[in-house]
């Protein structure tokens, strides 16, 4: 049996086993390196009938770091990037939600890394809602926004010898969210 969004109002957790927070960067102006991070938890607040009213909020463990390369999340996870030792957590504090019609929708909120926060907008679609086998209201959106590290402070780079840098500034991110209505 599947939900209608405009029916669905409550409180409900990140499923994080069923939930994908991923990134994807340009390296060396010619290829893209995705990533995506491990541990995370959050929750979000759903009002089908005023979507305004809806928030999110996520908290992130940054040395959860995964791109399939040691070597890589490593590096990620030093000084010349996250500084996961002294900034452990990224998180995402919802401050605006609207629909913009249909099953899409976009939420504003508040991005904190390395202990800057900055305004960010994610623009997501519903994917749907469903009981599952075991008895759960379960919710599903795939969302995407785009952001410039540097504006977090993350600026490490290397030079190419043919011009451009190592690193795209510009990183993709996305999301795959399942989430559990509270009891």
């Amino acid at each position: 049996m599947s939900l209608d969004l405009a029916t669905l109002t409550g409180d409900y957790t990140i499923d994080a086993a069923h939930t994908t927070i991923g990134f994807t960067a340009r390296h060396a102006m010619v290829t893209n390196v995705k990533g995506k991070f491990l541990d995370f938890s959050g929750s979000l607040h759903l009002d089908g009938t005023d979507p305004s009213k809806s928030s999110a909020s996520i908290d992130v463990k940054m040395d959860s770091i995964d791109t399939g390369n040691a070597d890589r999340d490593g590096h990620l996870r030093s000084a010349d990037f996250f500084k996961t030792d002294e900034f452990p957590t990224m998180t995402f504090r919802s401050t605006k939600a609207e629909s913009l019609g249909g099953d899409d929708y976009r939420v504003t909120g508040d991005l904190s890394i390395l202990g800057v926060t900055k305004p960010i907008t994610i623009d997501l679609e519903f994917n749907g809602a469903a009981k599952d086998p075991f008895g759960n209201e379960r919710v599903g959106f795939e969302g995407k926004a785009t952001i410039l590290r540097s504006e977090w402070g993350l600026t490490w780079n290397a030079a190419l010898e043919t011009g451009g840098f190592l690193v795209s500034d510009k990183i993709k991110l996305n999301f795959d969210i399942s989430a559990i209505k509270n009891a």
